[in-house]
């Protein structure tokens, strides 16, 4: 006799139900193609608008039951698709309310706040999916991989790139020998595509009537109202955001930190246009140097913001584009080649057209799994399957860290030394408020 297994909401819904008189109808009785309510996710949506909104899209084959947004312009369109769920500004009273209802979490917000929302539902032990950057400090980052391991859930960060093909293709192809032994790679984007380098703005604004500007400060320290902040711009902040660098390179960088288990560098040279107390500099150039790992040799990890580019590798010709995306790639430097790849590991390429060519006709065993998506890991990992790539644990809350050691650098101004196995920083004192900021009354992680 076949055994007939069950999920865990399934089972607390039949041992719920079954004092009154029914219980749940078996999904072979209801037809092909049909799934049972029971094996729908309540996901919660923190953030609806911008991203956020992408996320909701992505999360839509499950039920969205919930949606948080302190900015009902930004999240109308998400609200206005989902009416019969709950809506919520404060992420808090949410969970407070629903949080028994609620399944898994998407936290869609500005930097500031990922990890405060994030914490809560991990302190719940729901499942949950974080934008990148994962946190804005090294402090929280730290924390929150600390709690995603006690609570054992599924998470995972939106950095969508490391559940695509080209991400997993390059491992292969790297660990296949395609360019030799791997000693530098670069990185480069267009960002920032808001305002940096700046100072503070003093004109005086009122609070949009649509917006809950003390919920969206949540944490950071408390000032007025701009729209340098708000809706968009708040990325080039420090006490938003965490600039180019942590907007892209969780991204960018991603297949590079996987495929060489990079883990912590031991220096990072930093080279920036003017800095500025509050904001992140508007172009900025950052040398990680790695340690041997493993079998594997030192490494040279070099970023670039601001519309800098690496110099043209000699196997491109003069009249040919570089680099062949402006808006931000990868390029991998071996012994016996190079590899050029788009901003989310895409369509990887080796320079040498013959070798190319050899390579894609008989390429290296898939050794690494497919998967259909980001959203379509994590819901799987929410209903107890496999860990997701990215998760918080083995994953994407150490690339976090790693990219925040660059940004502490670009805030610093100098060069910094560290220590290879723990991350902290040998040559200097570093200012606390740059590791563990303190937050507003009211809010902790």
């Amino acid at each position: 006799m076949t055994r007939k297994r069950i999920n865990r909401r399934t089972f607390v819904t039949e041992m719920t139900t079954a004092g009154m008189g029914f219980t749940i109808v078996p999904r072979h009785v209801l037809g092909r193609g049909y799934r049972a309510p029971s094996d729908t996710l309540n996901v919660a949506c923190v953030g609806a608008g911008g991203m956020g909104w992408s996320d909701v899209r992505g999360m839509a084959v499950e039920n969205i039951y919930a949606l948080c947004d302190v900015d009902d312009r930004r999240g109308e369109e998400a609200f206005m698709a989902h009416p019969k769920a709950k809506r919520h500004k404060d992420f808090r009273r949410m969970f407070e309310q629903d949080g028994a209802n609620i399944d898994a979490v998407t936290v869609s917000t500005p930097d500031h706040t990922h990890a405060v929302v994030a914490m809560a539902a991990l302190n719940l032990k729901k499942p949950v999916y974080v934008q990148k950057p994962l946190t804005r400090t090294l402090h929280e980052v730290r924390r929150l991989t600390e709690a995603a391991r006690r609570a054992g859930v599924a998470t995972q960060m939106g950095n969508q790139g490391h559940a695509r093909e080209g991400t997993r293709q390059t491992r292969e192809w790297i660990e296949a020998g395609a360019i030799g032994t791997v000693r530098d790679v670069h990185f480069w984007t267009n960002r920032p595509i808001w305002g940096q380098g700046i100072e503070r703005p003093l004109e005086d604004y009122h609070v949009p009537p649509w917006l809950d500007w003390d919920l969206w400060l949540g944490p950071a320290p408390e000032r007025p109202y701009h729209p340098s902040y708000a809706p968009f711009s708040w990325r080039g902040w420090w006490d938003f955001g965490t600039g180019a660098l942590g907007d892209m390179a969780c991204h960018i960088m991603d297949t590079a930190f996987w495929t060489l288990q990079l883990k912590y560098p031991t220096r990072i040279e930093v080279e920036h246009t003017p800095l500025y107390h509050e904001s992140a500099p508007k172009g900025a150039r950052i040398t990680y140097h790695f340690p041997a790992r493993g079998s594997r040799g030192p490494v040279t990890v070099v970023w670039r913001d601001g519309s800098l580019y690496p110099p043209r590798p000699a196997e491109i010709s003069s009249d040919a584009k570089w680099p062949p995306d402006a808006g931000g790639g990868q390029l991998w430097i071996g012994s016996e080649g190079k590899l050029v790849a788009g901003t989310y590991g895409d369509d990887p390429l080796l320079l040498d057209a013959k070798r190319h060519q050899d390579l894609t006709a008989n390429p290296p065993p898939k050794k690494y799994p497919r998967v259909e998506n980001v959203y379509a890991e994590f819901i799987a990992a929410a209903k107890g399957g496999p860990a997701a790539g990215s998760n918080f644990v083995d994953h994407s809350g150490p690339l976090t860290e790693m990219v925040l050691l660059g940004n502490l650098a670009v805030r610093m101004g100098r060069d910094l030394e560290l220590n290879p196995e723990t991350g902290v920083v040998t040559n200097v004192q570093v200012p606390e408020q740059y590791i563990k900021p303190e937050y507003r009354t009211g809010w902790m992680l």
